[in-house]
Formats: structure tokens, sequence, C-alpha cells
């Protein structure tokens, strides 16, 4: 039911934000937005995880769900009353707030249910359905726009009536207190003490394991990447059926990819070490594959040259294609290893909140940079560079981390702040 919340939720706003531009053919209100969405995403991530452990995590998913109707309503407007721009960066700002809730519960309870020989198959599963989501979406997108030049209404409506349905799910989701794991445990209770103490441990957490600041430069690569993928290469080079079809692509290959990490860093073969540096090394290989393949394309155009015409019926685009496909790949597992590494580290629910905070806020502050640098117009070659230099360093600077910290079981005094 986790995993349905955002395929509701999350996934249409992935659906949409895939196509390039939200959909629009100007892509700079829906830079602007995104901006003013992962700027407030970045901040209040930092807290989430207090509010998540005083609210409990149905009451802060009801409370995350609603802003992603907002926004997808604001792009409804702005298809309808094109000068109504500013209402999609209003709304953007507000889903901010709201997805910071909506992910650190969302991040708390996935990594706190499973056992410890199951996390690496809990995050898969989850991410498969969520991505599920986009790909509906983006079949959608794909059959009502298939012989559109602009994105129609219906199709926002479609998101919209989702995205609707995803605010209900959690007033049907059991109390995680009353969750036994298949091993028989319990899911540790979440205590609930003053604001102060709350606030405080955000402090703790990075005191008494702060093997975690390696990681940040992981954390804040984790979405730079969508911005070259979808605006400046999906948006920049096909037609609105071929960047549907693109978006349908890339999120049916995040099911494969998320599945496939989660079945290595959960292979029962292995001991728990060697499957992380196992996932280590599968990563690394793809960010230098991955980007050396989409260096060739991005060569040969700039903001000045670059068309959105090409079509998929034109000669060599499946190869276009597939880079989409691989890029699907790379993503989905660059996140389940993000989450499994913090999994590795604590099995306690508030340790795990206070974690996923810090992790939604600096992938949010990253991508606040980079959707603002493409809302401003920096070249493509630019952005380019930078996700492939960022991704990478952010490999290299996680590795000392996996080393001496990732142990084969989680130790007693890392279950609790």
């Amino acid at each position: 039911m986790l995993g349905f919340v955002c395929f509701m939720c999350p996934g249409m706003f992935n659906a949409l934000t895939g196509l390039g531009g939200g959909g629009q053919v100007d892509s700079r209100t829906s830079a602007n937005a995104n901006c003013t969405l992962y700027s407030t995403f970045a901040f209040f991530s930092f807290f989430a995880g207090t509010v998540n452990n005083m609210l409990g995590s149905r009451v802060t998913l009801i409370l995350g769900t609603w802003g992603y109707s907002l926004y997808i309503a604001a792009f409804l407007a702005v298809n309808i009353h094109p000068g109504a721009g500013d209402f999609i960066t209003t709304a953007g700002a507000i889903l901010g707030v709201c997805a910071s809730l909506l992910w650190t519960a969302q991040g708390s309870l996935m990594l706190a249910y499973p056992t410890e020989a199951q996390k690496g198959r809990f995050i898969g599963i989850f991410w498969a359905i969520f991505n599920l989501g986009a790909v509906v979406g983006s079949s959608v997108a794909l059959g009502t726009n298939f012989h559109s030049t602009v994105l129609g209404n219906g199709t926002y409506i479609g998101f919209l009536i989702l995205t609707l349905i995803g605010v209900c799910i959690p007033l049907l989701m059991a109390d995680p207190k009353k969750m036994i794991r298949t091993d028989g445990t319990r899911v540790a209770r979440v205590q609930h003490p003053s604001w102060k103490h709350e606030f405080y441990s955000l402090y703790v957490a990075l005191k008494a394991d702060p093997m975690i600041l390696l990681l940040f430069p992981m954390f804040f690569a984790s979405n730079w990447f969508y911005t070259w993928q979808f605006n400046d290469y999906n948006g920049a080079l096909f037609n609105i059926r071929t960047r549907a079809l693109n978006n349908l692509l890339y999120w049916s290959s995040q099911i494969f990819g998320s599945i496939a990490i989660g079945l290595v860093l959960d292979t029962p073969r292995l001991r728990r070490r060697v499957r992380a540096f196992s996932g280590w090394f599968i990563l690394f290989c793809m960010v230098f594959a991955v980007h050396g393949w989409a260096y060739h394309y991005q060569k040969g155009y700039t903001r000045a040259t670059a068309t959105a015409t090409m079509d998929m019926n034109d000669k060599g685009y499946a190869a276009y294609g597939w880079l989409m496909i691989f890029y699907g790949f790379l993503d989905a597992m660059w996140q389940t290893a993000a989450y499994w590494l913090m999994g590795a580290m604590s099995n306690d629910p508030s340790k795990l909140a206070v974690f996923t905070g810090f992790y939604k806020s600096l992938q949010s502050a990253g991508a606040a940079g980079i959707w603002r640098a493409d809302a401003v117009k920096l070249p493509f070659m630019n952005i380019f560079a930078s996700t492939w230099a960022l991704t990478a360093s952010g490999l290299l600077i996680a590795l000392p981390m996996v080393y001496m910290r990732v142990k084969d079981y989680t130790e007693e005094e890392d279950q609790v702040l």
C-alpha cells in the first residue's frame, strides 16, 4: 500500500516531469517551478523526520500527498490559461513541503518493516510499484497525445484523478505499531519525545554516526541528473509523442533496475559487506558506460541548435531510446543502493527517519540548483558535465563509508540515536 501511495502521487509527478517541461512547449516555467519545489523540499526535509516521529506515519503521509494534486492542477490551469505560470511556481513551493513529509514517512517505513535479509528486496519491490505509476502515467500521455503536438487537458485531468486516489490510501493502512515482521519480531516503536529533543536528534545523528557525511555527495547527486535527462535531452530533441514514448521506456526500465540491484544487495550466498562492494562496483560501471554513451549525443547539439522534432519513426531513433532505458536502469539502481546503505547502518525507525530526511534534503538541494541552472539557460554541455562529475565523485567519496561502516550484521549500538 505504501508503494501504491507513491504510485498515485510521485508516480504521476514523475510521468509529468519526464515529458520535459511538464509537457509544456516552454520549459522555463517548469524549470522555475522545480527550482522552488526542490528548494522548499530541501529545507523542510531536514525536519520532516521530526514531524514523522511526532505525528505518525499515516498522518504524515496524508499531509504529504495532497500537494501532488495541487501541482498537477496548476499545470492543467496553465494549459487552459497560459498566463497563469506563477500558479505552477507557487504550487511547486507547496509541493516541496508536502513531498518532504511523504518521502520521509515512506523511507522510515520501508527500511523499518523488513528483516535485515529482506531490505534490498523490499526496497526493490517498493521502487517497482512506485515507478509503475510513472509507467501508467506515461502510457496515458502517449496514448492521448499520439497525434498531438502539445499535451492535452485530458492527460492532466487523468493525472489529477489518480493523485486524489493516492491521498485516500494512507487512511486504509495499518498502524505500524501493530506490524509484525516475517521472523516474528515487532517493528521498533517510535518514541514521541519533546520537539526540542527531536530537533536535537538531527545533531545527535551526525555526531553519533558521522560516516553518514560520506554519503552526502551521493545523496546530492541523486536528483541532479533528472534535469539533463528530461529537459536537456528528452525535451530538447524529441516531439511530444516521442517524449511520451521515451518517458514510458525510462520508467519501465526503472522497475527492472530496482529489482536487479535489490537481488544483488540481498544475495544470501554473499556476506553483506561483499554485497555492498558488489553494488558499488555495478553503479560505478553504469555511471561511466551510460554517461559516455550520452556524451556521444550531447556533443552534437547545443541550446541554439537543438530542435524538438525527432520522431520515433525517424532513422536512428532506436539508439536514442535505448539510452533512456539505460538511464532508467541507472536511476533505479542509484536510489535503491542509497536506501540500502542507510538501512545497513541501523534498523531503528526514528534514526532512519533522520537519515532519510538528510537524504531527501540534500537530494532536493542539488535538484533545486540544477533546475535553476537550466531555467537560466546554462549550456547543455555544462549541465551534462556536472552530472557526470557529480555521480562519479559521489560514488568515490562513499567508498570509504562502505569499507568502514557497512558490517555483516547491524550491531546493537547502531539501533538507536
